[in-house]
């Protein structure tokens, strides 16, 4: 059997290594090993046009938006909060077209923090600009509890309270069109969304590649392998 095929977004930033100091397309070596160890093999995306991604979506057999920098706030109708962080717009263009040719196609679609994010304002959704208690500190991963909604994909997959491990100041406010929120946090966050079968797009606000359980993203594999 051929392993799928998941595309995982990347984001351009400054970068050195050896002699070089240029811009790169980077992402944290986790997110493919856990591609990896989850059954499939991981193709890195770097930003591109908007117009382009129904083309890459189509090469792929699931899609993952990676985590990184906050949403820009216009993207669902608010003004920025003082801690928001500055906006992405080239890196918000071109996911939210992944998420749309992923949705628009059927691609099974898993979105990571930012990605889920990202997930909830493509269907129209807004977002808390700032929560506390769910980053440690700058640069320190926290780990926290996730209780699954019985019934929903992600419980399916996850039936327990799980520690997850977390880093994010931004959550689901209004969901968007479709989506149901399939876990929370014990302060009441919404840690995870989904829509409905038949599609399969699952969005979780913590990262799952900082830990070693390999449930969702191979739940994502086995879709994309079907």
């Amino acid at each position: 059997m051929t392993e799928p095929l998941i595309g995982v977004t990347t984001y351009l930033d400054q970068a050195r290594w050896g002699v070089w100091d240029m811009t790169a397309a980077l992402l944290p070596a986790q997110y493919p090993r856990l591609v990896r160890e989850s059954g499939g093999l991981a193709v890195m995306l770097p930003p591109g046009g908007p117009e382009e991604a129904a083309a890459v979506v189509a090469r792929l057999d699931g899609l993952v938006v990676a985590g990184g920098a906050d949403v820009e706030p216009v993207r669902y109708g608010a003004e920025p909060d003082p801690r928001t962080g500055p906006p992405a717009r080239a890196r918000d263009s071109w996911e939210l077209a992944l998420i749309d040719a992923a949705l628009a196609s059927g691609t099974p679609l898993l979105g990571i923090c930012r990605g889920m994010q990202l997930l909830n304002v493509a269907l129209g959704g807004t977002l808390v600009q700032h929560l506390d208690g769910h980053v440690e500190a700058v640069g320190v991963i926290g780990r926290h509890a996730v209780k699954p909604v019985p019934g929903t994909r992600y419980a399916s997959l996850v039936p327990e309270l799980a520690e997850v491990p977390t880093y994010h100041h931004q959550a689901v406010d209004r969901l968007g069109a479709g989506l149901t929120a399939s876990a929370h946090a014990e302060d009441g966050t919404v840690e995870a969304v989904e829509l409905a079968a038949p599609a399969w797009a699952l969005g979780v606000q913590w990262h799952p590649e900082m830990g070693e359980d390999l449930r969702v993203m191979r739940g994502l594999v086995e879709a994309a392998g079907r």
